[in-house]
């Protein structure tokens, strides 16, 4: 019992536990949302063009996640912008936009001629090294995305489905639309210090992707989507610790797993419906 427990003994796994519940669980409830829509290529295109704005916060020698919240967000109402009053498919504005951004990041930074940020603990994220203040940020802005999906839920939802009948109906779709890519950016910049620029989409993704394997009742996706992200983030984090390994990684590796299996229970409960 006293090994099981080990992890729970050091303040800086406490607080790693603590980031890990609150990032598994908004990622997975607001990938639901990018589930339905489709939107899976947008969580990489936001934190990759997110790097841009770790980059200018280094050179302005300003926090590095205010950078990259105001890069992303302005990179989420750009791709609104360009994709409705530019006619450019989603797809393709996320794409221009992201590597735009991305590669200004990387052109400024390749300008100074020596630099001391750790692009790693960005790339990849450095859970561990979270700190109280850290903790209240993310529970802060955590509390921010939640309420403001709790009293647009309704018009989050319809025009999820169908924004034409939603618009139809009175709801301003355009409107809901750009809230929700700020929602997804600061859901993503959140993330940043768990699991890092390169495996934050999966994080968005994959436990919404599983829920949505397994039922096609909203309420319900959302629900299971929790379960599996709370179970993979807190989950992995506790792997890594053992397995000596990285935390954002081997998080997002469980849920993978789980998605298959979900996969798997989905075909499994096929064959028994089409049998009965």
């Amino acid at each position: 019992m006293q090994h099981i427990l080990d992890p729970f003994h050091y303040a800086f796994m406490q607080r790693a536990f603590v980031t890990a519940l609150l990032v598994g669980v908004l990622c997975s409830a607001m990938g639901t949302y990018v589930i339905l829509r489709r939107l899976s290529f947008i969580g990489d295109g936001i934190a990759h063009a997110s790097f841009a704005g770790i980059v200018i916060a280094y050179l302005r020698g300003a926090d590095y996640y205010v950078g990259a919240g105001i890069v992303a967000i302005l990179t989420a109402l750009g791709i609104g912008f360009v994709h409705r009053r530019g006619r450019v498919a989603l797809d393709t504005a996320i794409g221009v936009l992201f590597t735009g951004a991305f590669a200004l990041g990387i052109f400024l930074m390749s300008r100074q001629r020596s630099y001391s940020i750790d692009l790693q603990s960005f790339l990849f994220g450095d859970i561990l090294s979270v700190n109280g203040r850290d903790v209240l940020t993310i529970v802060g802005l955590g509390l921010l995305v939640a309420v403001v999906t709790a009293v647009m839920f309704r018009a989050l939802l319809y025009t999820s489905f169908d924004p034409v009948v939603a618009q139809a109906s009175g709801i301003n779709a355009p409107l809901v639309e750009y809230v929700l890519l700020v929602l997804l950016a600061l859901t993503i910049i959140i993330s940043l210090q768990a699991v890092g620029i390169v495996l934050v989409a999966a994080l968005l993704v994959t436990p919404a992707a599983a829920a949505y394997q397994l039922t096609q009742r909203f309420a319900r996706m959302m629900a299971i989507s929790i379960f599996f992200g709370a179970i993979c983030s807190v989950g992995g984090l506790y792997a890594s610790y053992y397995l000596r390994s990285s935390s954002g990684a081997t998080i997002v590796l469980l849920a993978t797993i789980v998605f298959f299996l979900a996969i798997g229970a989905k075909q499994v409960g096929g064959a028994i419906a089409r049998r009965a």
